[in-house]
């Protein structure tokens, strides 16, 4: 059949698969954007009573998902006194707490906060034998302001002794040179106070807080099936208070699966904040988090309206001249689809939906 019966036909098709493809888009809850190679193919002017047109281009293609983090400090990490006594003082809760500051009071005496990656495993003081230990306590008396035993090292020796005694008495305890498990607590940097586990009163020994990194992130839960969109190192969008941040996704952490018939693990993407100084004071509430899904580079693509079912099956895209050229289609990504075959060339002018 030709002629206007035919292209009425074509056009009522073209609608349809129209109307389909963007269900189907739409109904996965998928956000989509584009980023351009050339200009988007854009409806080409027309005069009155003409097809409108569209112009095949050569661009980028990329289909975005939208998941929802939250904005925070991180999961807590429990402290655990060590030194047997009485709780007598405790931090206020959100207090950000830097190296020399005292986490808490047992029996009246402070348990100060030390940085590094080592935790203290036995006492520091004369007679002990070299070690990695020593030179993570020389290195925070030198920070401190507590110096005399030259470059820090892992040799404990009397200036390293008189170095932690000037720190005692700065502390107001007794000056004994030494210093015993629990009397610091090492942390890899500064921390935020999360929650008070203890109250004054309790036995020392015990949980006495949750403490965080004093670093702002965002965190977000994913199942099993979203585990793949997010890896370490994946480049993000962050909406954080209605301000636009870049983000990277920096650790992956499984929480297992439960014991219940079907339970699976879950997975949770923490994600760092690229400009931290972007969203102010912002340090709790939803994020959206915008990851690429899929992504396509240097295709050609045309406005899913100009799409053709075939009665023989698959699409073509219809030339103002009537002429048909078959299609195979990719990805689609804001009303754009990619599309390939034969005699398809950038810059040609395809027929669409007004």
């Amino acid at each position: 059949m030709t002629g206007p019966h035919a292209m009425r036909s074509r056009r009522r098709v073209r609608w349809a698969v129209a109307g389909v493809t963007v269900l189907a888009v739409l109904g996965v809850g998928t956000a989509v954007t584009v980023t351009r190679l050339g200009n988007r193919p854009a409806a080409a002017a027309q005069a009155p009573g003409a097809p409108a047109t569209a112009d095949v281009r050569r661009m980028d293609l990329a289909e975005r998902e939208t998941l929802t983090g939250e904005l925070g400090y991180g999961a807590a990490q429990t402290l655990t006194g060590r030194r047997p006594g009485t709780v007598t003082a405790l931090p206020a809760q959100g207090a950000v707490l830097h190296r020399g500051a005292v986490l808490y009071e047992a029996d009246a005496r402070p348990v100060v906060l030390f940085l590094g990656g080592l935790p203290l495993y036995r006492t520091v003081g004369a007679g002990m034998t070299d070690g990695p230990d020593v030179k993570l306590v020389e290195e925070n008396l030198r920070d401190l302001g507590y110096r005399g035993f030259g470059t820090p090292d892992e040799e404990f020796t009397a200036n390293t002794a008189a170095a932690i005694g000037k720190w005692q008495k700065k502390l107001g305890v007794e000056k004994t040179g030494a210093i015993e498990l629990g009397d610091v607590v090492v942390a890899p940097g500064p921390i935020r106070v999360a929650t008070l586990t203890a109250t004054l009163g309790a036995e020392a020994t015990g949980p006495i807080l949750g403490y965080t990194s004093t670093l702002r992130l965002v965190t977000v839960d994913l199942d099993a099936s979203q585990q793949d969109l997010a890896p370490v190192g994946a480049k993000v969008a962050l909406t954080i208070d209605g301000k636009q941040v870049a983000g990277t996704v920096t650790a992956i952490t499984v929480t297992p699966a439960g014991d219940e018939p079907g339970a699976e693990a879950g997975f949770t993407a923490t994600v760092a904040i690229g400009d931290l100084a972007a969203i102010g004071a912002a340090d709790a509430g939803s994020v959206d988090v915008v990851v690429t899904s899929a992504a396509r580079h240097g295709v050609l693509a045309v406005p899913v309206g100009a799409l053709l079912a075939l009665a023989e099956g698959g699409y073509a895209v219809e030339l103002p001249s009537g002429k048909l050229v078959a299609v195979t289609t990719g990805l689609f990504a804001d009303g754009l689809v990619e599309v390939s075959g034969d005699g398809l060339a950038d810059g040609m002018t395809v027929v669409t939906t007004s």
